[in-house]
């Protein structure tokens, strides 16, 4: 990438910064270090453990982030609750104490004033159903702590959705699945569709009365992985207008890096460890597989081509950039950490992508999809009350 290009890509960045859907911070934080900031000085370079720190996010041109507050599906119940519950306290924790570089964002004007005085916007996604312990106050509870997405699954089923990656269970939503989009959009908590199946999809965005949101996935056409957004889910994005993030995971990008992945979590499971397990013997399992194992490495070119499709079929207004960022252990070629959005930025402008167009990739889509949700839960509020419906008054027992 010339010189040239990779300023012209910092200077669309100053003015239009990166909303980036995912990083998953908060977890590697609980893996490495119980959450201790003492430990992890995140306003020093960590590149040798975390993919993320605030000078590599300012030198990546990020302006607002959705931190996940995931916890792994082998946590269910109140177990999974409490432990999302510690998340949203270590992303509260982390913005107070760096002021003068993060601040707590709940809605989209929370964003823009955030750029303006030079901070990063910090907002929360729940990574998966299981976090509401099928309980619409629970999920109220989470929208009041400052969580304005939840994606409905994680990699397996919960009791009212299917996910991509497990066997269909539903056929999509249950009735209480359906319950829950719309309890969300009455919130103005943004449905993000990454993870769950294309049925899932289908219902959710015949459902859904606001915008949803694809937090870091890719185009299936391009790598066909269930993970990824099927084209016809993608030409429906105009009529929901929702965004579709591309997300950086390699087997999400290349198809080539599918099977050598599911090999290599089949050897962290061998070895004990979950593969999303980010600490540092854990780390190093991964690393002797790889080095037994040469992966398969996905370039910048190839995110490109992803977002190439994604615009094509979707249309510029409906796309945006979820890295995944400490949620993955391998990344593609030149987006190594969260300083490698000018890289990106400035392999499109290559192919010719406008200053207007990256903005909207980079910027206004995703402040757009949070505004218009705002709107739609302030509508839905002067029509009906919270719910109080149960998953077994919808489904039965």
């Amino acid at each position: 990438m010339t010189p040239e290009l990779i300023e012209r890509a910092r200077a669309v960045l100053r003015t239009t910064p990166v909303v980036d859907g995912h990083n998953d911070l908060p977890w590697a934080m609980r893996a490495q270090a119980g959450y201790d900031l003492d430990a992890v000085d995140l306003t020093a370079d960590q590149s040798h453990r975390l993919h993320t720190d605030l000078g590599r996010l300012r030198a990546g041109g990020v302006g607002a982030q959705f931190w996940s507050v995931f916890v792994p599906a082998e946590l269910s119940g109140d177990d999974a609750v409490s432990a999302t519950l510690e998340q949203i306290d270590f992303v509260r924790a982390m913005t107070e104490r760096y002021p003068e570089h993060l601040r707590l964002a709940l809605t989209a004007d929370d964003l823009e004033s955030a750029r303006e005085e030079g901070r990063i916007a910090s907002l929360m996604g729940a990574e998966g159903g299981h976090s509401v312990n099928s309980s619409l106050a629970t999920l109220r509870a989470l929208h009041t702590l400052g969580v304005r997405y939840l994606t409905l699954t994680h990699n397996s089923n919960v009791p009212w959705a299917d996910a991509a990656t497990d066997e269909p269970v539903h056929g999509g939503l249950t009735r209480f699945g359906e319950e829950v989009v719309r309890e969300m959009n009455r919130l103005g908590m943004l449905v993000d569709l990454s993870h769950v199946s294309a049925d899932t999809m289908r219902d959710a965005l015949r459902v859904s009365e606001a915008p949803v949101l694809f937090s870091h996935s890719s185009s299936r056409a391009i790598c066909d992985h269930p993970r990824n957004v099927p084209d016809d889910v993608l030409a429906a994005l105009p009529g929901n207008g929702g965004v579709a993030m591309a997300t950086f995971v390699p087997m999400f990008v290349l198809a080539d890096a599918i099977e050598w992945t599911y090999a290599a979590d089949a050897n962290m499971t061998a070895h004990g460890f979950s593969p999303f397990d980010t600490s540092a013997a854990a780390t190093a399992v991964q690393q002797a597989f790889a080095a037994d194992r040469p992966r398969p490495v996905a370039t910048v070119a190839d995110v490109a081509d992803h977002l190439d499709h994604m615009r094509e079929v979707a249309g510029i207004d409906h796309i945006g950039i979820g890295g995944d960022f400490d949620g993955t252990p391998f990344l593609p070629a030149g987006l190594d950490d969260v300083a490698g959005y000018p890289v990106l930025i400035a392999e499109l402008l290559r192919r010719d992508w406008s200053e207007a167009d990256l903005a909207k990739l980079t910027w206004h889509n995703a402040v757009r999809v949070l505004r218009e949700a705002e709107t739609v839960a302030r509508r839905l509020r002067a029509e009906r009350g919270p719910s109080i419906a149960t998953r077994e008054q919808l489904d039965g027992a």
